[in-house]
């Protein structure tokens, strides 16, 4: 195991839900102070979600945190003043039939469809978005796809089901789509995006547009989709709530980012 005590990390990413914050969906005063210190002592701290910039936004504005964001696990990278770095995106055609596959051959999923700044969905009404808009204290806006404009990119679908419909949807559009990227987020999210998308590559990107090496890393995650990211850090903690073969791909397992920032980084 890699010693900890000397190490002084030059840039720290955190995955948001099941990490960063709380079960009551708030950064404690505790781990918020931490990253104001590191980020004081010129440590590069980035928001590393699934999320999209609307639904990191309240989080980074609640807390004055001054941060990079990796947004839809990595199709849209923004610097510490919300201006776009980097965007890889799927056009609105190749949406439209990943939809219609979604709509043909998953009954129990629902739809959810994510450009840079909007949130469009079938229903407003459906039980899933309720629930989601109000953990990420954002608004969907209904509206079909067909309605977009064709020059419009989109960073993100989102899948949402019920658990037990999990695996043989994700098998599914696995199946279907095997160019795209699809990667679980929670036992009923699951994210699509294009190929080649995953917050390893966009730590990968930003760590060299800031020129920090990978070797100065640390990454916090608990799911699937941050697999990639916790084994590319030269130090990584997956969260006590992580499954078995999450934890796996992080160096550390440890109880809540509050006592790893506590005790270890400061």
């Amino acid at each position: 195991m890699k010693p900890l005590s000397s190490f002084k990390p030059q840039a720290v990413f955190s995955d948001i839900d099941g990490t960063l914050l709380t079960s009551e969906h708030v950064v404690s005063p505790l781990t918020s102070s931490a990253i104001h210190t590191l980020t004081d002592q010129g440590v590069l701290f980035t928001i590393s979600s699934a999320r999209s910039p609307s639904g990191i936004r309240p989080i980074i504005k609640k807390n004055d945190f001054h941060c990079c964001t990796i947004a839809f696990s990595g199709a849209l990278i923004l610097d510490e003043d919300q201006n776009i770095l980097y965007e890889k995106g799927i056009s609105i055609s190749d949406a439209s039939k990943i939809i219609d596959v979604i709509e043909k051959k998953c009954p129990h999923v629902t739809w959810n469809v994510f450009t840079s700044e909007d949130w469009i969905v079938k229903d407003r009404a459906d039980p899933h978005v309720i629930h989601e808009e109000t953990i990420v204290e954002t608004t969907s806006i209904e509206r079909s796809l067909q309605s977009l404009s064709d020059t419009l990119m989109v960073d993100k679908i989102l899948c949402m089901c019920d658990s037990e419909y999990m695996s043989p949807s994700e098998t599914l559009l696995r199946k279907y789509f095997p160019e795209l990227s699809i990667a679980r987020s929670s036992d009923s999210l699951l994210e699509i995006m294009a190929g080649g998308i995953n917050k390893a590559e966009a730590v990968k990107y930003l760590c060299d547009l800031r020129k920090i090496p990978l070797t100065s890393t640390i990454a916090f995650g608990d799911n699937y989709n941050d697999c990639e990211m916790l084994k590319q850090a030269e130090f990584s903690y997956a969260m006590a709530s992580a499954a078995d073969d999450i934890k796996k791909n992080a160096l550390y397992v440890t109880d809540s980012v509050e006592k790893i920032l506590r005790g270890e980084l400061l």
